[in-house]
């Protein structure tokens, strides 16, 4: 039945899951401060949602899988696709960052890389080989560049597409992440694309605050975050998904255990 799944849904879009979850982030928020007076100046909860999100793979690694050409791939490495606004207008543009880390990265090695690429993608033009490639794209004919997307899309699904082209695509890697929250908005589920192999969108919210009544009758603060996750539900089963998930939420709310590598990282069936 797995290896018939990509068959019956064919399509990544066609083959999606959606989840909602809520974190409490009252110690997070915590701890963030703290490192921030000692330091790591804008260190948020985009560090920390990555962070976590490659830890959680160095111990699930079937969330990393992809689908090509209908059969299900273990992937080699983590690559991680966020969208960074060059200023905060309506119509200033945008640059997508793509980004390699590994299993046994802690977070203040993901915030010096994610700060160091985040700078460079803000300066005003075309500052990284995506850009570059996309506004080639744009240039050709509709119909030269419909022609064009469907060569891509066809030598993908054989395995053909060059590495040059796979390393400048949005469309391929781990997982591509946005921050609404930075917004002021709520979590959105986000499609996933049909073209390259992105098995996961994780959108995060804003942050807000929830009271609860404790045992005594009182009232306890939280600082709480929501976030969604849209994954591809051919490349494990919700059982695994769910462990994974857990793991996920558990890290977020415990920030410090990613100031240190996993104690093992666990490989992938081959």
């Amino acid at each position: 039945m797995d290896a018939m799944t990509p068959f019956i849904m064919p399509t990544r879009s066609g083959a999606t899951n959606s989840f909602y979850a809520s974190a409490d982030i009252t110690k997070c928020e915590e701890f963030l401060r703290q490192k921030r007076q000692e330091g790591m100046v804008g260190l948020g909860m985009m560090h920390v949602f990555i962070a976590a999100y490659a830890r959680v793979i160095s111990q699930y690694p079937g969330i990393n899988r992809y689908i090509r050409g209908q059969r299900l791939y273990a992937r080699n490495g983590i690559q991680v696709c966020l969208t960074v606004k060059k200023e905060l207008k309506l119509n200033a543009p945008e640059s997508v960052v793509k980004f390699h880390i590994n299993p046994t990265d802690t977070l203040p090695e993901i915030y010096d890389n994610i700060n160091r690429l985040v700078s460079e993608n803000k300066q005003e033009g075309d500052r990284n080989s995506m850009d570059t490639a996309a506004r080639i794209l744009v240039s050709l004919p509709g119909i030269a560049l419909r022609g064009t997307v469907s060569f891509l899309k066809l030598i993908d699904y054989f395995g053909l597409l060059p590495n040059a082209i796979i390393n400048l695509s949005p469309f391929h890697g781990s997982m591509f992440i946005s921050n609404l929250g930075s917004l002021g908005m709520p979590p959105i589920y986000h499609h996933l694309y049909n073209f390259g192999n992105l098995p996961m969108f994780i959108t995060m919210g804003a942050k807000h605050t929830k009271y609860t009544i404790n045992r005594d009758g009182g009232t306890d603060k939280h600082r709480m975050i929501d976030f969604t996750l849209v994954c591809d539900e051919r490349i494990c089963d919700g059982h695994y998904y769910s462990c994974a998930f857990k793991l996920l939420k558990k890290l977020i709310e415990n920030p410090e255990k990613l100031f240190s590598p996993p104690e093992s990282v666990v490989d992938d069936i081959r």
